[in-house]
């Protein structure tokens, strides 16, 4: 019995140790296509990965806020997300509010989101930007020394433990 207890202990530890979550860091990302950003945060949500905002992301990069579950999402102090309706290019080759897909993306949103987007007019042509305390205190902050990356965002393992510890006390400026 002690045999079979050790090796299930030694299974699991070593299939833990395999087991391993990034970091997606955002920045820079000034959004494009909804159904690619749907398909990107659905590949996203599945991997388990966690997402860290570091600078602009708006438009469709948004749709991140519906899209990963609020425990995995985390904000730096550059962090600014733009709020707007959704285009198409019209028959002029203007752009054209497009309705339908603006419900559908205010729909992806959090409550807490909407409610910040009801009390500034809604989803229209222009930008809402919502940043520092605000968005704050609808998202935890990171506590990473992070710092705004190129437009792709990238994948780093998760600090260990102490390391975490460390640097819970810097914040960004």
């Amino acid at each position: 019995m002690k045999f079979l207890t050790g090796l299930l202990a030694a299974v699991l530890l070593v299939g833990c140790m395999g087991a391993s979550h990034a970091v997606v860091r955002i920045a820079d990302d000034r959004g494009g296509r909804i159904g690619t950003y749907v398909d990107k945060y659905q590949d996203l949500r599945q991997s388990g990965d966690t997402v860290i905002i570091d600078g602009l992301c708006a438009s469709a990069c948004t749709i991140v806020l519906g899209a990963i579950p609020r425990d995995r999402i985390c904000v730096t102090s550059h962090a600014t997300l733009g709020f707007h309706a959704a285009w198409d290019f019209g028959t002029n080759g203007r752009a054209v509010t497009n309705s339908e897909a603006t419900q559908m993306l205010y729909a992806m949103y959090p409550s807490q989101v909407k409610r910040w987007i009801s009390q500034r007019g809604g989803l229209t042509p222009h930008m809402l930007f919502l940043k520092g305390r605000q968005l704050q205190a609808m998202y935890k902050p990171c506590y990473l020394d992070a710092q705004a990356s190129t437009s792709k965002p990238s994948r780093a393992p998760l600090p260990q433990a102490d390391q975490l510890e460390s640097a819970r006390g810097q914040l960004l400026h």
